[in-house]
């Protein structure tokens, strides 16, 4: 476990000291420590979460001023979903200073995706709650600004190209349902199937359920050999 010294590193990479050193270490501890009793970072990870989807929306809004609101819709989805953000968290360095029960710890936990992605929103909050909203937009836009232009980022959500597939087949709208459901309480894994009348079901796993259901209808575009590039 990294000591108070030691987050000097991962200060600099957010390009912020924190004053309050305790909003730092909440933001960086998963529930797994201590078999939860104390601070952890799942309260932060959802007030980041919205602090993120605004800014970014914000910045895309005045980024392309001709885009229309599905294209927005479609660059907001990619910029601040579970990979994007985990992408993130790994360019600052994070891994080495999230702090696990020992179990997880073994297990490797710390460099998979959706932990990543939930301390990198938790960082956000904290530097918003410590230096106030300014400072986390200006976070924001340093690590989340540069990926607006990327290729692929404008693509679109598997959810609702298969709703806009199905529609335009005069097919009900697609419908998605839990199959199964495994591992620990902290870290489940979520297969869920999607379901399209008239073809066989298409099942897929994933860390939530919402990451279930794109998977899953990510896999039913495949198979059908749906192009999710054109509009």
């Amino acid at each position: 476990m990294a000591k108070r010294h030691e987050l000097s590193a991962l200060e600099a990479a957010l390009g912020h000291v924190f004053a309050d050193k305790d909003l730092l270490e909440q933001a960086l501890t998963h529930v797994s420590l201590h078999s939860g009793q104390g601070k952890h970072y799942q309260r932060l990870e959802f007030l980041g979460d919205r602090v993120l989807g605004l800014v970014v929306a914000d910045m895309l809004h005045a980024e392309f001023p001709d885009a229309t609101e599905g294209e927005l819709s479609r660059r907001l989805a990619h910029l601040v979903r579970r990979e994007t953000c985990a992408e993130v968290a790994a360019e600052w360095g994070v891994a080495p200073f999230i702090r696990l029960g020992s179990g997880e710890k073994r297990s490797g936990l710390r460099n998979k995706d959706p932990i990543l992605a939930d301390v990198c929103e938790a960082l956000i909050a904290a530097v918003h709650l410590d230096a106030g909203f300014d400072v986390a937009r200006e976070l924001v836009r340093r690590s989340f600004g540069p990926k607006m232009a990327e290729p692929g980022r404008a693509v679109r959500d598997p959810k609702s190209l298969l709703q806009e597939w199905a529609l335009a087949r005069g097919l009900p709208v697609p419908t998605y349902e839990e199959t199964a459901r495994s591992g620990p309480d902290h870290a489940p894994v979520f297969r869920i199937a999607t379901i399209v009348k008239g073809f066989d079901a298409c099942e897929a796993e994933g860390p939530s359920k919402r990451a279930a259901e794109r998977a899953a209808a990510a896999a039913f575009l495949a198979r059908e050999g749906v192009d999710g590039d054109r509009e």
